[in-house]
């Protein structure tokens, strides 16, 4: 089973950035769409952006156009989420997922890293 580990998060000022990683253990993503999704503390998930793994095809909620930036590197088996004018908004936790959509569980979720903006 693919196991997905995210890293990368931190406590960040407005206006900052960060670069996530997503790392696919075992064997390769397993799915040509990986998405990143979002929690905010007392809301629902979010989810903000996917990339087609196999054309490079790439979508965008529109809270994160024109800011955030997903790619992968196929070769690393490793997805990538670049955030940059990060703002106060942008606070939760971020999964990876296998798809677009799916349901939170093992195997298609990682375990998420933490994002803080906050002065």
């Amino acid at each position: 089973q693919v196991q997905l580990v995210e890293s990368g998060g931190d406590m960040v000022q407005p206006g900052g950035s960060l670069r996530l990683s997503c790392a696919a253990s075992g064997r390769p993503f397993n799915s040509n769409i990986m998405s990143w999704v979002r929690q905010a503390p007392g809301k629902g998930s979010e989810w903000i952006s996917y990339i087609n793994i196999d054309n490079g095809r790439t979508y965008y909620a529109d809270s994160v156009k024109g800011r955030f930036t997903i790619s992968s590197d196929n070769a690393k088996n490793t997805l990538y989420l670049q955030m940059n004018d990060l703002k106060s908004e942008d606070t939760g936790r971020y999964y990876c997922a296998r798809g677009w959509g799916v349901p939170q569980r093992q195997g298609f979720w990682g375990e998420g890293t933490q994002v803080t903006v906050s002065s």
